[in-house]
């Protein structure tokens, strides 16, 4: 083989492998917590209560404040404990932005039992919640669920597709075993 043949097919290799590489870029989670699913249609008959009015202000000033407070004492300066605290005192502890964030604070501190009942409750909450299938999938491989894993990813990807930051971040601890978030 001459030369240019060798360089021809090593730089077609270096491509390709660029190509086929997935992105392991991972975005961090947003600190606005998204809307709950909408009520499903069997409550329009129900009477309102206060606690229900309470939670329906999606987006108050005060609870914002106070879940992006939480949020940074979580990714800004890893104070899970803390944390779940601020999450819990928000009162909306079954939205599955802040149930999701109890659940990661509490894996990151160890108590996976406790970990497992948040993602639960958040994805009770809202079932198409892609960062708890993220969190909870990632729960998984640190549990060596490497099958249920899968089916978290496969979750994902039906809902927020293989480009997803989400996605990735999933498919990369299955790869490696190893969890960033």
């Amino acid at each position: 083989m001459s030369n240019l043949t060798l360089r021809q097919i090593s730089l077609a290799l270096l491509v390709s492998a660029c190509v086929a590489a997935p992105s392991i870029v991972q975005a961090a989670p947003s600190d606005t917590p998204s809307p709950p699913p909408p009520p499903a249609s069997d409550t329009k008959s129900q009477p309102k209560d206060k606690k229900s009015e309470k939670k329906s202000s999606l987006d108050s000033p005060a609870f914002l404040q106070g879940y992006r407070a939480a949020y940074a004492t979580i990714y800004e300066r890893n104070e899970y404990a803390a944390a779940v605290d601020q999450l819990k005192a928000l009162g909306q502890d079954d939205r599955a932005d802040v149930a999701n964030l109890i659940g990661y604070s509490y894996r990151k501190l160890g108590n996976y039992e406790l970990a497992s009942v948040w993602y639960e409750r958040a994805l009770k909450a809202d079932p198409n919640h892609v960062r708890t299938w993220q969190y909870y999938g990632l729960w998984q491989v640190e549990q060596g669920n490497r099958e249920q894993a899968k089916h978290h990813l496969a979750k994902i990807e039906t809902l927020a597709g293989r480009d997803s930051a989400e996605y990735q971040s999933l498919a990369s601890a299955l790869t490696t075993g190893r969890t960033s978030y």
